[in-house]
């Protein structure tokens, strides 16, 4: 399952977009120093399952999913030393991040720089990560350089193209460029597969606005790089509510949907992944596949032994079931169809497996 890491200077609001995903209670304002991580899985809202679900009448409906980690102990002042080992080792677990930059101000929480300056915050934990790569990147090369003096080892002319490469990334995080706008090729996205440099990884950048305050005009264009703006504690006291209050608090305020929900499709979509449906009287299921899945892969999600003893998949489009008004009615009009091994599943194909075991 994808994890993405809640990030942030002390003081943004990351524990309380924590508790609006997670409708928790987790104490916030409070700053320790300590590298704390509280997880919790969250479900991707998505009306198309809401749709299936009333379609079939299944026993149980269950919707994609994403894990969130509250990462406490991010201060932005780590300096040349780096970010502890520790902390490090819990960020680069994770998939991707979500970083929140506060932009509301409240003279009971004080920033530690003094005032309120997103554009300020935004960079100060890009720089974080940023030196963190670079110190890295810095003892790759050394090690690489140590390796070609010595040599007997691996082929010389892979050390070259290694030494080549992590120059490149040196280059390019002295210019202050994050790794992840670099265009690699697949080898060498696969040669960088045990680094879990930080600059790689995708972000969704939330702005925690105040109640009523217009989110910031900030210039921010990376590659796997996403903004979204919202009220932190509004959305978590919405997410707080019993169902029933939630939605005639919605309805009161002219609000479709919390924006909660956007940023979760948000950072789902962020992190390169898809859904695929699988329908019937006994479960209605949304799953997670990367974007460019084979069947067989999707297979694989749902089950091992059906990836291993796959024949074909039957796909139907969701829009095309559910303007078709079944699946008897979706074969009758021709809408469903039989793919091979090499099909790319889309984002809401609805799929049955055939398979031999």
């Amino acid at each position: 399952m994808m994890r993405l890491g809640i990030i942030g200077l002390p003081q943004s609001g990351k524990t309380t977009l924590f508790n609006a995903l997670t409708r928790g209670s987790q104490p916030t304002g409070t700053v320790t120093g300590k590298i704390e991580v509280h997880t919790a899985v969250v479900d991707v809202p998505d009306d198309r399952v809401d749709q299936l679900s009333a379609m079939f009448k299944p026993k149980k409906t269950i919707y994609a999913k994403v894990t969130y980690a509250d990462i406490a102990g991010l201060d932005g002042s780590s300096g040349h030393s780096g970010i502890s080992g520790v902390l490090l080792n819990q960020l680069t677990q994770m998939d991707g991040f979500i970083h929140v930059v506060r932009c509301f101000e409240d003279e009971n929480v004080p920033h530690l720089a003094g005032s309120v300056d997103a554009q300020r915050d935004l960079l100060m934990m890009d720089s974080e990560f940023i030196l963190n790569d670079l110190i890295a990147v810095e003892r790759k090369l050394e090690r690489l350089d140590e390796e070609r003096r010595k040599g007997g080892g691996r082929e010389k002319t892979v050390i070259e193209h290694e030494i080549e490469l992590f120059n490149h990334f040196h280059q390019a995080l002295s210019g202050e460029t994050p790794l992840r706008d670099l265009t690699l090729s697949a080898e060498e996205e696969k040669s960088l597969a045990g680094f879990g440099f930080l600059t790689r990884k995708p972000v969704l950048v939330v702005f925690n606005l105040s109640e009523g305050q217009a989110a910031p005009q900030i210039s921010y264009q990376h590659q796997l790089t996403k903004l979204v703006a919202l009220q932190g504690r509004l959305e978590m006291e919405i997410a707080q509510l019993p169902p029933e209050d939630m939605q005639i608090f919605l309805q009161e305020y002219g609000i479709e949907e919390p924006s909660l929900h956007r940023m979760i499709r948000l950072s789902y979509d962020l992190l390169g992944l898809q859904s695929f449906f699988t329908v019937g009287p006994d479960e209605v299921r949304a799953w997670t596949v990367h974007r460019g899945a084979t069947a067989p892969e999707a297979a694989g999600e749902i089950h091992t032994d059906l990836q291993k003893g796959f024949i074909r998949a039957e796909v139907v489009q969701y829009h095309d079931l559910v303007t078709s008004g079944g699946m008897h009615e979706a074969k009758t009009k021709g809408k469903v169809r039989l793919e091979g091994k090499e099909y790319l599943v889309q984002d809401g194909d609805v799929i049955t497996i055939r398979f031999n075991v």
